[in-house]
């Protein structure tokens, strides 16, 4: 319900709505009154559809980019007025925290295909999120051994083993009890790394892509760690990743081999894994051949990876499934922000190539003894305001100036405005007529020199409004340097003669007088009459 204080203010809106249409409607009367002297009835309706067109085409082009600005700077302003969020109490609602700015960046992305794709894996962790089971991958070579100790740990583990809960082409997933576990287990069986061909290297990446999402995660190998397999190793642990690494098959050496390979893996792992993580075991022994009777089939050895598991599922568990959930918010979220990263650089590159035109565009109209107009120029300040806009920064014209007059100085006592100049002359020079080249150099020297600094602008906005370490003068000098790189300053004279260039090459024919025609012939009187 409205509230009394509010009811007068409700009620003049109301009336000033009412006299807006009432004189809409008296100026429309009056426009069709003064038609009806002038047109013939059956021209009113089209006059007045074509009126009605441009006037609805007038308020289009100029009331939609106003109206997307006023969103961005409500929405900007929402944002820094928003009640900040109280510290989480626990990974579960950090992870939920983090959904919601997932949904806030949802908003903020044009891009329908993009939008579409983060939320569609937001979804997914949501899912993860209110799963209840743990989820531990089996991961390591072809050869390793991964199948045989999964079906070993299969047959040996206390509880029910149902079918495979999902499958694709090349994984298994297989879901069970352990005694004493609150949540059902997850094991999952995982292509083989290192194969060859493109679809080995597409198993890999499934592989991969399953063992960044596991809560635990069991390595197999059958020897010393390849180069690759320590380099995945060292990436998931640092990531946060709970790790075994199980050395397997190891009824093919003595107890030595076995030993001394168990500190060549522990002594690789050091600060990754930890002592008790790295096991051996033997999955699928070797039938041992009787004379005179069937092979024996020795049982696998697994009960002290088992016990291991055991151990580290009970007594961390719920952390190693908080701390994989919270994880995958935070790459979501990541991900989030690099795609809103690049949606904003690429308005920001639009905005600053529409400021070095206009400004080109004047100073070639314009000519003034100097280019170096960065310092003073309004148009400068107002694309440091509407940069800042893009990247939820509301900035006074005071600050914007103060802005655009310090990169300007950076340019001049960096020299990058004399050797601008000088730079975009030279490309110049050699393809205009002389009467051009002032003017020419000038315009397109201006356009450069604003890219440049709008460049900057985009990197001191990026950072959060920081120059960084090197300060100004090293943001100013990198963009001059990649600016005038050979492909990018070729790109630009480009453009450039088509929007500097050639206007001035058609105002300057304007200008010209009439070239003479031939010359006729005079009588007796002094008149000049055409020859035949």
């Amino acid at each position: 319900m409205i509230s009394r204080q509010r009811l007068p203010l409700w009620i003049a809106c109301a009336l000033a709505v009412l006299l807006v249409i009432g004189a809409l409607l008296q100026v429309v009367r009056n426009l069709l009154w003064d038609l009806s002297y002038l047109l013939p009835q059956w021209l009113m309706g089209p006059v007045l559809l074509l009126a009605a067109s441009l006037v609805i085409m007038l308020v289009y082009q100029v009331g939609w980019p106003w109206w997307k600005a006023f969103k961005r700077q409500n929405l900007g302003a929402t944002e820094n007025n928003r009640t900040p969020l109280s510290p989480p109490s626990s990974r579960h609602q950090a992870a939920k925290q983090s959904l919601e700015s997932i949904d806030r960046l949802l908003e903020r992305l044009q891009n329908d295909v993009v939008r579409e794709g983060l939320k569609q894996e937001r979804e997914r962790v949501e899912q993860e999120l209110a799963r209840g089971d743990l989820v531990v991958v089996v991961f390591g070579t072809g050869s390793s051994g991964k199948t045989s100790l999964i079906r070993a740990l299969l047959n040996e583990m206390v509880g029910d083993v149902g079918a495979p809960m999902g499958s694709t082409t090349s994984s298994q997933i297989y879901r069970l009890r352990l005694k004493g576990l609150n949540r059902s287990l997850q094991l999952v069986d995982t292509p083989g790394i290192l194969e060859a061909g493109r679809d080995g290297l597409n198993r890999e990446k499934e592989a991969r892509q399953r063992a960044s999402r596991a809560d635990l995660m069991i390595v197999v190998v059958d020897s010393d760690l390849r180069a690759i397999e320590l380099e995945i190793i060292s990436s998931l642990a640092n990531l946060g990743k709970r790790l075994l690494l199980v050395l397997n098959k190891c009824d093919l050496r003595g107890e030595e081999e076995e030993r001394q390979l168990m500190a060549q893996l522990r002594g690789r792992c050091k600060g990754l894994l930890e002592h008790a993580d790295v096991i051996a075991c033997s999955a699928a022994p070797q039938s041992v051949p009787q004379p005179g009777k069937r092979p024996w089939q020795p049982p696998a050895e697994v009960d002290k990876l088992l016990r291991r598991l055991a151990c580290v599922l009970h007594a961390d568990g719920e952390e190693l499934l908080a701390d994989n959930i919270l994880l995958q918010c935070r790459h979501l979220g990541d991900s989030g922000r690099q795609l809103l990263d690049r949606q904003r650089q690429q308005e920001a590159r639009q905005c600053v190539d529409r400021y070095s035109w206009i400004s080109g565009g004047v100073v070639a109209a314009t000519p003034l003894p100097g280019v170096d107009l960065l310092g003073t120029a309004a148009v400068n300040a107002q694309m440091v305001m509407e940069v800042a806009k893009v990247y939820g920064v509301q900035l006074t014209r005071d600050r914007a100036q103060e802005l655009a007059v310090s990169v300007g100085r950076t340019l001049a006592g960096l020299g990058i405005v004399k050797g601008g100049v000088a730079l975009i002359g030279t490309a110049l020079s050699v393809n205009l007529p002389t009467l051009l080249v002032g003017r020419a150099v000038q315009g397109v020297a201006a356009a450069w020199l604003t890219r440049v600094a709008g460049a900057s602008f985009i990197t001191y906005f990026q950072q959060d409004q920081d120059w960084g370490d090197g300060g100004m003068q090293e943001v100013v000098q990198r963009h001059y340097d990649l600016n005038r790189r050979d492909s990018s300053l070729e790109r630009f004279l480009a453009t450039a003669l088509r929007r500097v260039v050639e206007p001035l090459q058609q105002e300057k024919r304007q200008q010209l007088p009439p070239r003479p025609g031939p010359r006729g012939e005079v009588d007796a009187s002094g008149r000049e009459h055409p020859k035949p």
